[in-house]
């Protein structure tokens, strides 16, 4: 993936090990930062098939997860419906700007990556595996929007922030991309490979202290029972037990990546802010004083620790 993309290296691995995980990501950053190249480039290197969905407001549910047809049959001659699968039935699936379509396709494709399949006029229909959904948010234009409820947001994995490349970065990124000849990322991996990866996470040894930590580090987002000032004071509402799930999943897949066969300390901190970053609403206090939810988690990070 370096190949195509210059730096975003935290992204590029917080990418992977969702995708290590069997999660999908969220992904928030201003336009032109190449959140779809690098999504592409993913799909490149581990040699999925990849589509891109460019979400508005009148975007139905069909046009994600596809309809019924109905299609003469040239033997018979007679009509029959057929079911004409959407762009969901991929491998790779790119929404962008998830939070323009109405809710109602936005529950139909949340539905989608939830059960891993599509049910339409009665009949289920499986997605293709490994699957792997990435939205991307703009979080600075609102206007015509309609922001993803907490209940859905929390069907997502990891919420990743694309931030501002460096000079170098920015200077090495306008000089390659004026220039004749765009690479592509070379597959390092198939799809079966991939899955036998996901699996292997699941194994990842993680100590019972260590389990213990993660979900002190959960119930500490939770403002009713948390003895750490900052969530007292600037959370409304906390994490809930599926936070915990992630928050070890993601950090066994950060082991596996590094080249561990066990969970350390320093994968749950990692994937502290990218798992609860979604999950943990600040009140109108927070807002009000502009304490940006990465400061509360890092407030909180620092106060618990392990046994």
């Amino acid at each position: 993936m370096a190949n195509v993309i210059i730096g975003q290296d935290q992204v590029i691995e917080s990418l992977i090990i969702c995708l290590l995980a069997g999660g999908h990501a969220l992904v928030e950053g201003v336009p032109g930062l190449g959140k779809t190249l690098l999504v592409k480039s993913l799909a490149q290197a581990t040699d999925m098939q990849f589509r891109r969905v460019q979400f508005t407001p009148d975007l139905m549910p069909s046009d994600i997860v596809g309809t019924e047809i109905l299609e003469e049959n040239t033997a018979t001659r007679q009509r029959e419906f057929r079911f004409q699968p959407g762009p969901v039935f991929t491998q790779v699936l790119l929404a962008d700007e998830i939070n323009r379509a109405p809710p109602k396709t936005q529950s139909a494709l949340l539905e989608a990556m939830q059960e891993r399949a599509v049910t339409f006029a009665g009949q289920t229909h499986a997605l293709p595996q490994p699957f792997f959904v990435l939205a991307t948010q703009n979080p600075i234009e609102q206007a015509g929007t309609y922001p993803l409820p907490e209940a859905q947001l929390d069907r997502f994995l990891l919420r990743i922030d694309v931030g501002y490349p460096s000079e170098d970065e920015e200077m090495a990124m306008v000089a390659r991309t004026t220039h004749a000849g765009l690479q592509s990322a070379t597959p390092a991996m198939d799809a079966v490979s991939l899955l036998r990866l996901q699996l292997l996470v699941r194994d990842i040894e993680i100590g019972e202290h260590l389990l213990r930590y993660a979900t002190r580090l959960v119930r500490a987002t939770r403002p009713q029972a948390s003895r750490v000032a900052s969530v007292v004071k600037h959370v409304g509402w906390g994490a809930g037990p599926r936070a915990g799930q992630a928050l070890v999943l993601a950090s066994k897949a950060r082991a596996l990546m590094h080249g561990r066969l066990a969970v350390t300390r320093d994968d749950i901190g990692a994937m502290l802010l990218p798992v609860l970053a979604h999950r943990v609403l600040r009140n109108f206090e927070a807002e009000a004083d502009g304490v940006a939810v990465a400061d509360i988690l890092l407030a909180l990070r620092a106060e618990i620790r392990p046994d």
